[in-house]
């Protein structure tokens, strides 16, 4: 299913010694019940959006870059404590609605060599998401990382450089498996070989960034 195992003579040959998955979009599928959150919110405050839109405009952002567009298309401030209710709210929702990526736990289960999750996202948000779709026991504490601890957020390289560092191996070494814009401009960066994971239907968008496409 990925191609980046050459299974050659019925042997799993991996090019590369490290990958690194992104959380949401390629290990858990959060993006739709995180924008049904946040456009319920955003439609308490007197502003329609569709949760479609949403995805587009919000996919792989960091939530503090979400409120500024959200005030600038406003033309004033959200309330105090938006955003943390916007947080808890999707936590709630979280424990309904999240789901592993269909296919994800067989990959994993192929998988023979060092993997960590590294994401925009809070550490919370990442071990909640991977603890409530049974992932939790494919990677520790010590291989997620979270953009919040360093203070850098995709498009940025340094998660990725950070993650890479902390596993031990060299950028080259390392594949970085996405599904936003962002992430990709980010492992680009960042000197690793990074594999789009998408739907049929955003494959020119992250083909266009530079990252064959992992699931077409």
């Amino acid at each position: 299913m990925l191609n980046y195992f050459d299974k050659a003579q019925g042997k799993k040959l991996v090019k590369w010694k490290l990958i690194i998955f992104d959380c949401d979009g390629v290990l858990v599928d959060s993006e739709l019940p995180a924008q049904k959150v946040l456009v319920e919110a955003l439609a308490q405050l007197g502003f329609q959006m569709s949760v479609e839109e949403a995805i587009h405009k919000y996919r792989g952002c960091k939530m503090a870059e979400c409120v500024l567009d959200i005030e600038k298309i406003l033309g004033q401030k959200v309330p105090e404590g938006f955003a943390e209710e916007v947080r808890a709210r999707t936590a709630i929702a979280f424990e309904k609605e999240l789901r592993a990526i269909d296919g994800i736990i067989e990959i994993l289960n192929e998988i023979t060599i060092p993997i960590c999750v590294a994401s925009s996202g809070p550490r919370s948000k990442i071990e909640l998401s991977l603890r409530l779709t049974g992932l939790s026991s494919f990677f520790e504490y010590k291989n997620i990382f979270s953009s919040y601890e360093i203070g850098s957020w995709k498009p940025e390289p340094d998660i990725f450089l950070h993650a890479a560092a902390k596993m031990g191996f060299e950028p080259d070494d390392c594949a970085v498996i996405e599904d936003s814009a962002l992430g990709v401009r980010a492992g680009i960066a960042a000197g690793m070989k990074v594999f789009g994971f998408v739907p049929q239907e955003r494959r020119v968008q992250l083909e266009a960034e530079g990252a064959p496409l992992l699931v077409v």
